[in-house]
């Protein structure tokens, strides 16, 4: 019990300390948890995007809702303390995400307006594990 209540006094300390970092958790957050409700229900208009990386149709569908179950995994720990892997990953399968656009055949430009999408984990990232940060030592 002790454990969570200093979890919980660290989260609301983390908050009042850093209203950009809140912001940046509420961004990342919305983001994968909005792109993971879409792909639970199987979005057809990204069917493309698997498809043109080697995947079936049917193997598309199949993964659609894994892949949004993790989306809404790493939106929901995210918002609620961000672990440094879960925003390399999040940066990394973001870009990856964005990159499939124009591979798939859609314009450049699609993957251009979603920078956002794997900067934000990114720049929390930078506020979660800047060198000036000391360690949290919660014990």
């Amino acid at each position: 019990m002790k454990e969570i209540t200093q979890n919980i006094a660290f989260l609301k300390l983390n908050i009042i300390k850093n209203p950009l970092e809140i912001i940046a958790r509420i961004g990342v957050f919305g983001t994968f948890l909005g792109h993971g409700i879409l792909a639970i229900g199987v979005n057809p208009k990204w069917i493309p995007l698997l498809t043109s990386v080697g995947f079936t149709t049917q193997q598309s569908i199949f993964l659609m809702p894994i892949i949004g179950i993790m989306d809404i995994l790493v939106a929901i720990t995210t918002l609620l303390y961000p672990v440094r892997q879960i925003l390399i990953w999040a940066s990394i399968w973001a870009f990856l995400t964005a990159l499939s656009r124009p591979f798939s055949g859609e314009p450049f430009l699609e993957f251009v307006e979603r920078a956002a999408n794997w900067c934000l984990p990114l720049v929390l990232l930078m506020f979660q594990y800047s060198p000036a940060k000391k360690p949290l030592n919660i014990s």
